[in-house]
């Protein structure tokens, strides 16, 4: 029954999500909502538990022997896709907090919803799970960085250290802790085995709670803030056609087989937008601004994802299976 419902969550979980949308949205037009943006970050860090739950944390150690596969990812997440960014970024209005908007959310990697799409696209999905400790650790140090090259000095004066920190604390270490003590106890009582199957039932739910708090408190504050999420929605549009086949020609390159190369792509074409919203909201004066350029991606990359599932299985089908990633 587990396995059943589970199935039918993740299957439909596109539909979940933008069904999810359009309710918080209606909904806070008609029901004052504010201060819903208080339970984000709370939401974030069970929906992260959740997904590291899925993790075998006790086979890390087989992931990291992957070493083709994890060097792809990290390579077309933090090297070309910064690349990508800074060759579309032009095309972004001038003002420093849309370009900041969207550099955080293109910048930073997906960890959450990813693993079931790329597991409908027939991608080596297991993998890309495991994966997503080292990518949402790598993210939260690395985007500091690269939004200081991007912006310059103007990235000190718009984003604080602290949230870096907290977000490194709450969003990555609490909840991969929660999961690793979740998973040791399931290995050793009936009684948490049949929690953690219990919880195993939940990240897409997770995630659709994430997404109905984030548009139930961004939608009532966009007024004149969504011109400039609109002006954005192309270049996202660029970025969920170019990404894909970069991540791809890095796994071709790389020579990984045709199911890594899909989660390579997978990837490297969704993005973070979720995990980044916290950090927006400690931006001073950034609201509703920064927030609404953010969610504007959250749009275009779930009709995408749409296309993605679609047409990635089609990628290296035919071809002869490289060598392994291992």
């Amino acid at each position: 029954m587990t396995t059943s419902l589970r199935e039918t969550l993740e299957s439909n979980q596109v539909a979940i999500y933008f069904l999810t949308i359009l309710i918080a949205g209606v909904g806070s037009l008609i029901v004052p909502t504010t201060g819903i943006s208080a339970f984000i970050e709370p939401a974030l860090t069970l929906m992260l538990f959740l997904t590291f739950l899925q993790v075998p944390l006790a086979a890390l150690s087989k992931t990291l022997l992957q070493v083709r596969f994890l060097v792809a990812l990290a390579v077309s997440n933090f090297i070309a896709v910064p690349v990508l960014v800074a060759l579309i970024l032009p095309l972004a209005p001038a003002d420093p907090v849309v370009r900041l908007g969207v550099l955080m959310v293109l910048l930073t990697p997906c960890i959450d919803y990813v693993v079931t799409f790329s597991q409908i696209g027939r991608a080596n999905s297991q993998s890309l799970l495991a994966a997503t400790p080292m990518l949402l650790a790598s993210q939260m140090l690395l985007l500091p960085v690269y939004l200081r090259l991007f912006l310059g000095d103007k990235a000190a004066d718009l984003v604080a250290l602290g949230p870096f920190l907290k977000a490194f604390l709450w969003l990555i270490l609490v909840p991969l802790l929660l999961a690793a003590l979740v998973q040791f106890g399931a290995s050793q009582r009936t009684e948490m085995r049949r929690l953690k199957a219990g919880l195993d039932r939940l990240p897409v739910l997770s995630t659709a709670l994430v997404l109905g708090l984030v548009f139930a408190g961004v939608v009532p504050q966009l007024g004149l803030a969504a011109p400039s999420a609109l002006s954005v929605m192309p270049i996202y549009a660029t970025f969920a056609v170019a990404a894909p086949v970069v991540g791809w020609t890095i796994g071709r390159i790389m020579q990984l087989s045709a199911p890594d190369g899909r989660a390579v792509a997978f990837s490297t074409a969704t993005r973070n937008s979720l995990v980044v919203l916290p950090l927006a909201f400690a931006v001073p004066g950034a609201m509703p601004l920064l927030p609404a350029v953010i969610v504007a991606q959250t749009l275009i990359e779930l009709i995408a994802s749409l296309i993605y599932m679609k047409l990635m299985p089609v990628l290296g089908s035919t071809a002869r299976p490289p060598a392994s990633s291992d």
